[in-house]
């Protein structure tokens, strides 16, 4: 009897839990959090303005804002605004969004807990080049140059950002971030030779999505990084850009020319 009880009457009541909590559940739905999606399409200067307008009037603090929307090697398109549809969403639609919410990350922010702001970039902006007399590739289209000018366009825009907040001693911080080679979907214009060859070397070599992920969310998280701006950071580190994105009079040359395409009288 003495064994019944220590033994069977666990496992008894153990499955009577369980058979009690299957119960409930095929009756009851599953408890979940509100999750809240507020549609923006970045190739859309209207659109970014409305998604601003909107999220202002919720009211809400705004802690991170990770700028990670792109396309890639996508054939010679334009956004509604007219910009070649890299440097227009990858770039412009983040430096409008970015700019029209700095006063809400400034409110947010505080000493010791600065707001976040994480460029998310690429090692082909190592191979970029950026010509300011012809940022939407008007004279000469190639998809790899129009993607790779938008990736460095990024990073000389967060050193440039960082620079103008510490200027004012904003609680808030800008850093760019390379998640590496990731299987996603955006590989999906290479060409069906690249494509063939992308296959194996992708599942060998490439990081998952949520290992791609890891850097952006480090940035925005880690305690090791807060109050440090002006970073680019690869496999979470810190890691030296390309030498061009260091030119501080080409960061100011694209910071005037950015705000004169988006409509920006003096941001």
């Amino acid at each position: 009897m003495r064994w019944l009880v220590c033994f069977l009457l666990p496992i008894v009541r153990l499955y009577l839990v369980g058979f009690k909590v299957l119960l409930y559940q095929l009756f009851n739905r599953s408890f979940a959090l509100p999750a809240e999606f507020m549609y923006l399409d970045l190739a859309s200067l209207k659109s970014v303005r409305q998604f601003v307008q909107r999220f202002k009037a919720k009211g809400l603090p705004l802690h991170v804002l990770i700028n990670n929307a792109g396309v890639m090697l996508v054939p010679e398109r334009k956004t509604e605004d007219g910009f070649e549809l890299h440097f227009g969403l990858n770039y412009l639609g983040h430096f409008l969004l970015t700019n029209l919410l700095l006063d809400t990350l400034r409110k947010s922010g505080q000493s010791g807990q600065c707001s976040r702001i994480i460029n998310v970039s690429s090692a082909t902006h190592y191979g970029g080049r950026l010509d300011l007399s012809d940022l939407q590739g008007g004279s000469c289209y190639c998809a790899h140059g129009a993607y790779s000018q938008s990736k460095l366009a990024l990073v000389l825009f967060t050193y440039h950002l960082q620079e103008r907040l510490w200027a004012r001693a904003d609680p808030v911080t800008a850093n760019a971030v390379d998640p590496g080679m990731v299987d996603t979907a955006l590989y999906e214009n290479l060409s069906s030779p690249a494509k063939l060859a992308k296959k194996p070397v992708a599942r060998l070599l490439f990081r998952t999505p949520a290992e791609g992920a890891s850097t952006a969310i480090y940035a925005a998280a880690a305690s090791e990084v807060e109050g440090a701006g002006g970073l680019y950071l690869y496999n979470g580190r810190k890691t030296e850009s390309s030498v061009i994105s260091y030119d501080e009079q080409l960061q100011a040359r694209l910071w005037m020319k950015s705000c004169a395409l988006v409509g920006l009288q003096k941001a």
